[in-house]
C-alpha cells in the first residue's frame, strides 16, 4: 500500500525534477473505443479489484491498470507523449503541475452523475477550483501516531513532539515537506506558506527539536509506536497506521490541534484520450456510493464520497481515526500544494537540519 510519504517526497523534488520518459509497470498502454479498453495509470493499491471487475462486467469495457510509485514518474510518462492512457490518478499538487503542462482534459460536469455525493471539502478545492480537471477518489491526513502506555497521557498537538519528556522516543517523518508541516504549524504558521521568513522560523524550531528525536522515519514508525519502542511519531493516515490502531487499544492517531494537513488522489482524463466516453463512464461509476465504499473495505483508505460511508461493510474502518479522521478535527487542516519558487527555502533549511 502506498503512503503519502511518496506524495510528499515527490512534492519536495518537484522543482528539481527533469521530466524524462519513465516506463510504467506494465509498459505503454493502449486504448481504443469505449467498448474496447480503458487504460488507467494509478497509485498501487488504490483501485480495488472489485471496482475494476464490477466496471468491466457492467460496461463490457476491459480495464488495464498500470501503477506508478510517484507523481513525478506519472507526469514524466505523460509529458513524454503518446502514453496511451485514458485516465490517471494524480495527487493534489500534481493536478496543478499537469494543468500547467496541458496534460489533462477539462471535465464536463454536465456528463457527471453523482458529483453531489462528494464531501464539501473536496468540491472546489484550492488545487483545482471548480474541480475542472480532477475528480477526488481517496483522501487522507498527516497527523500523529502515539502510544498512551508510553506517553502516559493523551497527545493533542505538534507541541507534544517538542516535549523533552519523550526524548529519544520521538520520530519525525523522513520527508522534507512532511516534517515542515509540524515545524510551521507548531508556530502558528500555515503549512502552505511560501514566506522565506516563515520557513526560516520553522527551520530554527526543527533544529531545536532535533536533539529530542530518535530519528527521521517513514518506514516502520507504526511498528515502533505499536511496540512502545517509540512514544510518538509524525504519521500518515491509511492502512499502516490504521492497523497499528486496531491492534493496540493504547495506540491512537490524532490530527494535531494546530491543524495537520490533507491529501487527496483524484481521477483525471488525459489530454487527447482516444476513449473519452469510456473515461466518463469510469468517473461516473466511481462516484456511486457502493463502489466508493469498496475503497475503504478493500484498501483501508478513506473515500471522498460522503454517501459511501454508510455502505462500508466493515464499519469499524469508518470509526478508525487513522482512516477517517473526525470532521471536527479537520477544520484547520490544509491541502499541501505546489510551493513553487519557495521550494528552495525548504531545501536550504532541510539541508541545515539534516547536517546538524
Amino acid at each position: 500500500m502506498k503512503t503519502k510519504a511518496l506524495l510528499a517526497a515527490g512534492l519536495a523534488a518537484v522543482t528539481l525534477l527533469s521530466l524524462s520518459a519513465c516506463g510504467s509497470s506494465g509498459g505503454s498502454a493502449s486504448s481504443d473505443t469505449d467498448t474496447g479498453t480503458l487504460a488507467i495509470y494509478a497509485w498501487a493499491g488504490e483501485i480495488p479489484d472489485a471496482v475494476i471487475n464490477g466496471f468491466e462486467k457492467e460496461t463490457g469495457i476491459k480495464v488495464t491498470v498500470d501503477t506508478f510509485d510517484s507523481n513525478e514518474t506519472m507526469i514524466s510518462k505523460l509529458a513524454a507523449g503518446n502514453s496511451g492512457y485514458d485516465v490517471v490518478e494524480p495527487s493534489q499538487y500534481a493536478v496543478q503541475l499537469m494543468v500547467q503542462r496541458n496534460l489533462l482534459e477539462k471535465i464536463d460536469h454536465a456528463k457527471l452523475k453523482g458529483f453531489g455525493n462528494l464531501a464539501a471539502k473536496f468540491k472546489n478545492p484550492s488545487f483545482d477550483p471548480g474541480n475542472q480537471y480532477s475528480l477526488p477518489w481517496a483522501w487522507g491526513t498527516t497527523g500523529i501516531l502515539y502510544n498512551e502506555s508510553c506517553t502516559g497521557a493523551p497527545v493533542t498537538g505538534w507541541s507534544d513532539m517538542w516535549n523533552a519528556k519523550y526524548k529519544g522516543k520521538i520520530y519525525m517523518l523522513d520527508n522534507m515537506l512532511s516534517a515542515y508541516i509540524a515545524g510551521l504549524q507548531v508556530l502558528g504558521l500555515k503549512a502552505t506558506t511560501t514566506s522565506k521568513s516563515d520557513i526560516a522560523k520553522a527551520t530554527d524550531k526543527m533544529l531545536a527539536q532535533k536533539p529530542l528525536l530518535a530519528g527521521y522515519n517513514s518506514d516502520n514508525y507504526a511498528d515502533l509506536v505499536g511496540s512502545g519502542d517509540a512514544c510518538i511519531a509524525e504519521a500518515y493516515s491509511g492502512s499502516v497506521s490504521a492497523k497499528a490502531v486496531a491492534a493496540n487499544p493504547k495506540v491512537h492517531y490524532v490530527i494535531p490541534s494546530e491543524g495537520g494537513t490533507l491529501w487527496t488522489d483524484s481521477f483525471s482524463i488525459v489530454q487527447g484520450t482516444d476513449n473519452e466516453s469510456g473515461a466518463y463512464k469510469w468517473l461516473n461509476y466511481t462516484l456511486r456510493p457502493a463502489v466508493a465504499a469498496e475503497l475503504t473495505d478493500d484498501a483501508q483508505l478513506a473515500s471522498v464520497n460522503t454517501a459511501a460511508m454508510a455502505k462500508v461493510k466493515d464499519q469499524s474502518l469508518v470509526k478508525n481515526a487513522a482512516i477517517y479522521a473526525p470532521a471536527a478535527d479537520l477544520t484547520k487542516s490544509e491541502f499541501i500544494i505546489d510551493p513553487g519558487k519557495a521550494m528552495t527555502y525548504f531545501q536550504d533549511g532541510w539541508t541545515r537540519i539534516r547536517a546538524s
